[in-house]
C-alpha cells in the first residue's frame, strides 16, 4: 500500500504542531513492522526476517544500523526536542532504545525482550541481556547456516529427535504440533541474586497486569498542573501503527481529548477511528509509519535520515 498525504492535511498538521508544547505517543507493532519486523516473534525463538540478537546489540548495531526506521529516529528527535513530548510503547523490539529515545521520555508498556528478571515478584533482580540464547539449552543451529533458513530448521529438527532418541529429519519445530523435548528447570537461567527462582524475559504475558510505574507515569503526564495549580493541557496525540479503538490506545485517546487534545492517526487500515469517533481537525494518515511520521515531523526535527 502507497504512503501519501493530502497536501492541506499535511500543512494543517504541521501548523498544529508547529503551536504544540505536549504530546503524547502511543506506538504499536505497525512500526516495527516498517523495519521489516512482523507484529509477532516466530516459533524457535526467531523473528520471521531477523534473528533476535540482530535487534540490539551494539556490535549488531555497527553491522546494520538501518533497523531502527527513520520513524524510531524522527521520534527520539521529537523527544529530544521537545520536553514535553511522551512516548508509550507498546512494541518489545528495543528499536525505539536502539534509536537513542532518550529513556525518561520513553515508556514501555510491554516491557523489553533484552531485559530478564526473576520470575519471584519479591525479587527486584532484573539485567539487560542480549545473550541468544542466554543458556546452551536453548540454542540453535548457527555455524554457516542462516538461522532463518529452512536448512538450519531442517538441522534443528534432527538435533531436537537426537535428544529424543528419534530418528528421521522431517520434524518442522516451528509447527505447534510437533512433539519437542521438555527442558528441566536445571537447564534455565536461575537468578543470581535469590539464588533460587528462574529468570524470564522482561515482557508482560497474557493475563499478567501491565507495569504500574509505566501507567503512573503516563498518568501524571497527563494529570500535569502548571505551578499555579491550574491542568495541562495536552495539544495532540499520535496513535502510530497499532489500533485506535482497544485499550490502553482508546482509553489514553479520550484522556487526552479531555485535556484539549487533537488526534493524529497513523495506520496501514483505515477503519482505525478512535473509539469515541473522529472530531474536527483529527488527522488520519495512512501509510507506512516509516514514510509518514519523518515527513509529519520534519518541520520540529528535520531531516533524521541515519547517517552511516
Amino acid at each position: 500500500m502507497s504512503s501519501s498525504m493530502n497536501q492541506s492535511d499535511l500543512e494543517s498538521f504541521h501548523s498544529h504542531l508547529g503551536q504544540s508544547k505536549r504530546i503524547l505517543a502511543l506506538l504499536g507493532a505497525g512500526l516495527s513492522a516498517s523495519s521489516g519486523l512482523p507484529t509477532f516473534r516466530g516459533a524457535g525463538g526467531l523473528w520471521r526476517t531477523h534473528d533476535s540478537i540482530s535487534l540490539a546489540t551494539p556490535e549488531a548495531f555497527e553491522e546494520d544500523p538501518g533497523l531502527p526506521n527513520p520513524a524510531h529516529y524522527a521520534l527520539a528527535e521529537l523527544a529530544r526536542k521537545m520536553p514535553g513530548f511522551m512516548t508509550l510503547s507498546q512494541n518489545v523490539d528495543g528499536l525505539s532504545q536502539r534509536a537513542s529515545h532518550p529513556p525518561e521520555q520513553l515508556q514501555l508498556l510491554h516491557g523489553t525482550l533484552f531485559e530478564l528478571k526473576c520470575t519471584n515478584e519479591d525479587c527486584d533482580y532484573r539485567e539487560t541481556n542480549f545473550t541468544d540464547p542466554v543458556v546452551p539449552a536453548l540454542e540453535i543451529p548457527t555455524g554457516s547456516m542462516d538461522p532463518r533458513s529452512d536448512e538450519a530448521r531442517k538441522e534443528a529438527s534432527k538435533q531436537l529427535q537426537a535428544q529424543a532418541g528419534g530418528k528421521g529429519e522431517d520434524l518442522d519445530i516451528s509447527d505447534a504440533n510437533v512433539p519437542i523435548p521438555s527442558l528441566t528447570a536445571a537447564d534455565l537461567p536461575h537468578c543470581p541474586k535469590c539464588k533460587t527462582n528462574l529468570l524470564r524475559p522482561g515482557v508482560v504475558w497474557f493475563g499478567e497486569a501491565l507495569p504500574r510505574d509505566v501507567l503512573d507515569t503516563v498518568d501524571d503526564f497527563l494529570e500535569a498542573r502548571t505551578e499555579d495549580g491550574r491542568p495541562e493541557k495536552i495539544d495532540l496525540i499520535m496513535v502510530i501503527g497499532t489500533s485506535a479503538q482497544v485499550t490502553p490506545a482508546a482509553s489514553y485517546i479520550d484522556f487526552a481529548r479531555a485535556k484539549g487534545a487533537m488526534v493524529c492517526v497513523v495506520n496501514m487500515d483505515t477503519n482505525d477511528a478512535p473509539s469515541s469517533g473522529w472530531r474536527e481537525g483529527d488527522w488520519l494518515f495512512q501509510g507506512d509509519a516509516a514514510i509518514l511520521v519523518p515527513e509529519l515531523l520534519k518541520p520540529v526535527t528535520g531531516d533524521v535520515t541515519p547517517k552511516i
